[in-house]
């Protein structure tokens, strides 16, 4: 081992001996250059961690970086180190860093199999492996960019809701990656990616259409035009302002008639509990129980099988357009039952308890107004605000009390040869000298055009 100034003619004159020795700089401590047995020469730095422990990382080759570049590193990584930072740690957690796609099978694993329900995890699965494994699966999980994923988006913008779901899946990964140590808190590639806008709301159904959907529900029950547990679904939708798979999957063991109440436990948003009004009372106690079937509305062909959704929403279209109301999906049952409740004046709390929602704002999205409500809340603010016009209204100056010139002849403003200018600085016969102004108070003036 020699102690030298390493330079670019000292390491050119380093020969190979057979064996590995090292050339120690006398400018920066610890910095060195190693000649292999086979001649190789390697920049290095030596030096011990704050815990004590000896540390010697590679820089670089010679060749591909000179001799004063390989010092500067050195003395960056030395300033590091003074800091109680490891830069050797650093570059070997960056090779063991994950990829996105090791990212993903953890976070299904160790996350979403854990928390989310099986639905959700399909979905979850889903997107993955169509999107986010070919398109940014083997990019290392600390390298991942806002650009990154910015791209991704503009790749599905003729997609838009997929877009934003995936965004909604990459965002809560890298929240998990964040957990889990691989990135910097805060550090999310996904924060202040915008979102697409997406389709249209979900349809509102109006008063007129709710009466000609019921008056068909009654004729279909009396004259047996359709299967009466499609329905006895549709109306237990509107009675419970329910999701389609919560009826769809409705068991007889949840429905209890002495306390008059429905527990469904597990849907959607988790455990939820809901009191039967009388209707639903009525509806639930006189359905037609099969033999003994769990499930209170059953496939049309399987007794012991649940109502399946895509029946029920190909009835629910069929007697739509037979009742001759305007499409809408099974959702719209929701937020008409969800309006009619927010119109009924009971409190919000109230609300989100027959609907099921966690938070005010999800709530509030499913509640309608109509335009009559509006139009007749506009008129009345028409009304007061000129009743106070009307009231408060001042005693202005008649036309006889304010010294008006008199027109005679045709008018030759500027404005009718061609010269406009703004009405305030205009001075002709045909304007009167509006109250209160100083040209008013001048006497004898007759105004001139100009």
């Amino acid at each position: 081992m020699a102690t030298v100034k390493l330079t670019k003619t000292a390491v050119d004159s380093a020969r190979a001996t057979g064996k590995d020795y090292e050339l120690r700089d006398t400018l920066v401590p610890g910095f060195l250059c190693k000649v292999t047995a086979a001649g190789s020469k390697v920049f290095m730095l030596q030096y011990r961690t704050d815990a004590g422990e000896r540390r010697k990382p590679k820089i670089g080759l010679y060749g591909e970086l000179t001799v004063d570049q390989a010092r500067s590193i050195a003395q960056d990584w030395m300033s590091d180190i003074r800091k109680g930072l490891d830069p050797s740690a650093a570059k070997k957690a960056a090779r063991q860093a994950p990829t996105v796609k090791d990212l993903c099978v953890q976070f299904i694993e160790e996350y979403s199999k854990m928390r989310n329900k099986p639905s959700t995890v399909e979905t979850y699965q889903g997107q993955i492996d169509r999107h986010i494994v070919p398109e940014l699966g083997r990019i290392k999980v600390p390298d991942l960019t806002r650009a990154d994923v910015t791209a991704m988006m503009r790749n599905h913008a003729h997609t838009p809701t997929t877009a934003n779901r995936l965004l909604a899946c990459v965002r809560k990964m890298f929240n998990m990656a964040e957990v889990w140590g691989y990135r910097p808190d805060g550090s999310n590639p996904c924060r202040h990616v915008p979102k697409f806008r997406e389709g249209s709301k979900t349809r509102y159904i109006t008063d007129e259409e709710l009466a000609r959907l019921f008056a068909y529900l009654d004729l279909a029950d009396e004259e047996g035009l359709e299967h009466p547990t499609l329905t006895l679904a549709i109306r237990l939708q509107f009675e419970f302002s329910a999701r389609m798979s919560e009826i769809c999957g409705l068991e007889w063991s949840w429905v209890d008639f002495e306390q008059r109440r429905v527990v469904w436990p597990d849907s959607k948003t988790g455990g939820i509990s809901k009191p039967m009004s009388e209707r639903a009372y009525q509806l639930l106690s006189n359905a037609l129980r099969i033999d003994d079937t769990p499930y209170v509305c059953t496939a049309i062909y399987d007794n012991y099988a649940p109502l399946p959704e895509g029946t029920y929403y190909n009835s629910w279209k069929r007697i739509l357009e037979r009742a001759g109301v305007p499409h809408v999906g099974t959702h719209g049952i929701r937020h008409r039952a969800a309006t009619d409740i927010a119109n009924s004046g009971v409190p919000l709390k109230v609300g989100m308890a027959l609907t099921a929602h966690k938070t005010v704002s999800m709530f509030m999205t499913y509640v309608h107004t109509e335009d009559d409500p509006i139009r007749q809340a506009a008129e009345k603010v028409a009304n007061l605000r000129q009743g106070v016009i009307d009231r408060c209204a001042p005693v202005l100056p008649t036309a006889a009390e304010v010294s008006a010139p008199v027109v005679t002849g045709a008018s030759t403003t500027g404005t009718s040869q061609g010269n406009y200018r703004p009405y305030r600085h205009r001075k002709s016969p045909t304007r009167a000298v509006p109250p209160g102004t100083k040209r008013a108070a001048e006497p004898d003036v007759q105004p001139t055009g100009r």
